[in-house]
């Protein structure tokens, strides 16, 4: 082998080291972080929407940091060794701000009034400030590490799914290492564990390859940083709808993050003790469906692909609300491994569409805005719309599991069939059809 050969071997380890180390330490909190937080010691469970309301604040408000200055004034590796250590020591302070949290909204207040009152009450409470911040921090590491390793793979589109795939096995680590934990899920080592392996993740991204800033010196607008020249893609009526399904579809998608740990504990399918544990399933299905997507866009084109992918949604939901009474463990499993379709149909051949739509000069904008549409904007009303649907499902003191998957799974259907219907794009490129 020669030395080049192996150069290039050292960075695509290091890159994907990097890749799993980063999502092992959200993979470690994100979705067992409720277990901790309904504890009978603790009792935040009124705050669950809003744990789930920051990391899409944070999608929102990330691109200013990575535009503004990330890719102006330092080395890629220097600004991602910077927020994750950052971010790590606001994870491990995260258990000690926690307080039992109530809130009583006053009588007869508008129902989209009490929703802005909650939020912004529960924005102030210590525990999700610091999560908060923590994810301003984190959210625009998920940006620079696809910079960086774009910039630094000799094979992008061989190798880049190698590096992304091994994020997936750090998430499914960090859901396994739970079930390891004292407490497993209602551990506040969970935190620990997590803020721990950022500011690991953080020192170890100072041997990663040199990068210095892409646009050191160039001037960035506003509309730049927001992709506000991908607007000019609304002028084809079939990217306008795919857009609109994506926000709509980004609404339930909250649902499966703040509820499904829940759900799957009340239901008695804990695997090991650890619901987190039962969950990995769904990020091991992921790793299989990236690995055939490429097999299946060339027998079904793009519209069938995030067709099947929006009908995972509603699949998974509906199985969810039959099995709230049934228990049944195959169709809670069901719904769990569908993740993969879920994620890797709809939201990854999102990306790839976004990527065959857009003119060259503006497809890094016209992504960062595709994320933050779904990733931000409509997973934030996802949460506004879950926090609600959590009070109405609640019936004396115990959740109506039924009521709480059909109403996202009816709405995934409706969404669904629309853009069944609706959507028809006329192929760009040999390999898209719709």
């Amino acid at each position: 082998m020669n030395s080049d050969a192996t150069t290039q071997r050292s960075v695509l380890i290091r890159l994907s080291v990097m890749m799993f180390l980063q999502f092992f330490a959200m993979g470690a909190w994100y979705v067992s972080a409720t277990g901790f937080m309904l504890r009978g010691d603790i009792q935040m469970d009124g705050l669950v929407f809003a744990v789930y309301s920051v990391g899409p604040l944070a999608a929102i408000f990330s691109p200013f940091f990575v535009g503004l200055i990330a890719d102006r004034f330092l080395p890629t590796q220097i600004a991602l060794a910077i927020l994750f250590v950052i971010s790590g020591l606001l994870l491990l302070v995260a258990p000690s701000m926690a307080s039992p949290f109530s809130v009583t909204p006053a009588p007869d207040q508008h129902w989209l009034l009490e929703r802005l009152t909650i939020l912004w009450q529960s924005l102030r409470h210590p525990f999700v400030l610091t999560l908060l911040v923590h994810m301003l921090c984190f959210m625009p590491t998920i940006a620079l590490t696809a910079s960086i390793s774009f910039q630094h793979l000799g094979n992008r589109e061989k190798e880049f799914p190698i590096v992304r795939v091994l994020g997936t096995v750090g998430w499914i680590c960090g859901n396994v290492a739970i079930s390891l934990l004292p407490g497993k899920d209602a551990s506040a080592l969970q935190f620990g564990l997590a803020g721990g392996s950022a500011c690991g993740l953080g020192l170890y991204c100072f041997t990663l390859p040199h990068s210095p800033p892409p646009r050191a010196g160039k001037r960035v607008t506003f509309g730049e940083i927001i992709g506000l020249d991908s607007l000019k893609l609304f002028r084809s009526p079939a990217f306008a709808l795919f857009m609109v399904a994506a926000f709509l579809l980004s609404i339930p998608q909250v649902g499966y993050a703040a509820f499904a740990r829940s759900f799957v504990e009340a239901s008695g399918v804990t695997p090991f003790g650890s619901a987190t544990f039962a969950l990995a399933f769904g990020q091991a299905s992921e790793i299989f469906f990236m690995l055939v997507m490429p097999l299946c866009f060339a027998r079904l084109g793009i519209k069938w692909m995030m067709s099947i992918g929006m009908t995972a949604w509603v699949v998974r939901y509906a199985l969810f609300a039959i099995a709230a009474e049934s228990h049944s463990v195959w169709m809670i499993f069901g719904g769990i491994v569908l993740h993969g379709i879920c994620f890797g149909f709809f939201f990854v051949t999102g990306m790839i569409y976004v990527d065959r739509k857009a003119p060259p000069a503006i497809r890094n904008q016209a992504q960062g805005f595709f994320v933050l549409v779904t990733q931000g904007l409509g997973m934030f009303v996802g949460a506004q719309v879950f926090g609600g649907l959590e009070v109405y499902a609640m019936r004396d003191g115990t959740m109506d599991w039924k009521t709480l998957w059909m109403a996202p799974a009816l709405f995934s259907a409706a969404v669904t069939v629309g853009f069944i219907l609706l959507f028809w794009d006329r192929p760009t490129r040999k390999t898209e059809s719709a």
